[in-house]
């Protein structure tokens, strides 16, 4: 049977996805392609971002019925699953049954190489990657196929505030439109009240925070001190709960703070940055100087609240993390890493496996041609420019990501057994 004959047949089921209409816009280019297209709605958020009333269909009952009611589904010829992250209740359930029936499951998740890009991958995504069970040695037999150019990064991006909104209006949707769906529960332990709060709160004090972000940010760069840089994530995210064994994002700045208070120079800061959707249900800012004082660390310890990155890793000595996609930014500069989690980036070749002591006091650089091989095939391969939020990385993302769904061959089998990258992979039209 041809590819194309195949996608003619192929019917898509979405279940959850980015906050906003990235799937639904997704969706309408593979109706064009001859596929047909479900989307599976928990709740009036779902519903509210899917606009297409004749695909979609809601599930409405108790948790415990999700199982029976995708395996009917599923009857219907079902042939392909779509879903951004792969660990959210409902979402494992689907995947395990999914695999027992040979559907295809195809999951987005936030780039490797955040921001310019998002990841796309067969099966799993995080822990679950194909990346994790992949050395850079068998990166560079499948590199040694092809001769590309490196795409380039944008020069401005504008996701971030549309992730926000977006964000708030889904929360506002199934805060006091959710009738219809009397038996949903979200995925974080937080009242969906709350979530709205969180969301609003953040959006409306952006102004603010950036101001009192800026100043922090320059005092550090003007001071001259030597520090290394420690990069939060959120507690409720997947990162922590299903890839790493912390319980929250403090737990993992205590250990930060104790560990670096007992090895490093004494004329060595450190810098704890936030995560740039941190909702500070959790006093982070507090704890770390309380954290701080407790270690005599007073006036050698900065909080940063969010923000961009960039600015902060020209200048750092080191970056540790549990395992956040933003510490490629720092090895594509060169910067030792210490990732204490489980990620698709911790190689040997460049991610340290130094007690955390010793690495804040003589940290191990990467080698930065086994990272460059790295990333450059994650470029060839998993990674699509564009994004989920703002309309011109939407509309980017969804351009070179659907001949990726409708292929049939994953993008790392695809470079495998291709003489040639993916075309859509090659350059980065602007």
């Amino acid at each position: 049977m041809s590819e194309k004959a195949s996608q003619n047949q192929k019917h898509f089921v979405f279940l959850q996805g980015p906050h906003g209409p990235f799937f639904f816009e997704l969706s309408r280019t593979l109706m064009a392609s001859g596929a047909k297209v479900t989307k599976i709605g928990f709740n009036q958020g779902d519903r509210h971002y899917w606009r297409d009333a004749k695909t979609y269909v809601p599930f409405a009952d108790a948790g415990d019925q999700w199982a029976e009611f995708f395996k009917n589904l599923l009857g219907q010829g079902i042939t392909d699953l779509v879903l951004y992250g792969d660990v959210r209740s409902h979402h494992k359930t689907a995947i395990k049954i999914a695999e027992i029936h040979n559907v295809t499951i195809h999951c987005f998740e936030e780039g490797y190489l955040r921001p310019y890009w998002a990841t796309y991958e067969r099966g799993g995504v995080n822990g679950h990657s194909r990346l994790m069970d992949m050395s850079v040695g068998d990166m560079r037999k499948s590199l040694a196929k092809i001769d590309e150019t490196q795409p380039e990064a944008p020069a401005r991006w504008g996701d971030m505030r549309k992730h926000i909104f977006f964000g708030a209006m889904y929360h506002w949707h199934v805060m006091f439109r959710n009738g219809k769906y009397p038996h949903y529960r979200p995925h974080r332990n937080l009242p969906v009240s709350r979530e709205f709060w969180h969301h609003f709160k953040k959006l409306v004090g952006l102004p603010i925070h950036s101001a009192l972000r800026f100043a922090a940010t320059r005092r550090l760069k003007r001071s001259g001190n030597v520090y290394h840089l420690v990069l939060l994530q959120l507690s409720h995210d997947a990162s922590i709960q299903d890839h790493s064994d912390f319980e929250s994002t403090s737990e993992f700045m205590d250990l930060c703070i104790t560990e670096f208070a007992a090895n490093a120079p004494r004329h060595h800061h450190l810098v704890i940055k936030a995560h740039p959707l941190e909702d500070y249900r959790i006093p982070l800012e507090h704890l770390a100087h309380k954290m701080a004082d407790q270690h005599g660390l007073a006036d050698r310890l900065h909080f940063i609240r969010g923000g961009k990155l960039a600015e902060l890793l020209d200048y750092a000595r080191s970056v540790v993390t549990v395992n956040s996609t933003a510490a490629q930014q720092a090895l594509w500069r060169g910067l030792p890493i210490r990732a204490l989690g489980n990620s698709v980036y911790s190689k040997p070749e460049f991610t340290s496996n130094q007690p955390l002591g010793e690495f804040f006091a003589h940290p191990r650089k990467p080698d930065l041609n086994a990272y460059r091989d790295y990333r450059r095939y994650l470029l060839a391969t998993s990674q699509v420019s564009g994004g989920f939020y703002a309309r011109t990385s939407r509309v980017r993302l969804a351009r070179q990501v659907v001949d990726m769904v409708l292929s049939d061959r994953d993008p790392y089998d695809l470079l495998l057994q291709s003489d040639a990258a993916p075309v859509q992979q090659l350059k980065l039209v602007l």
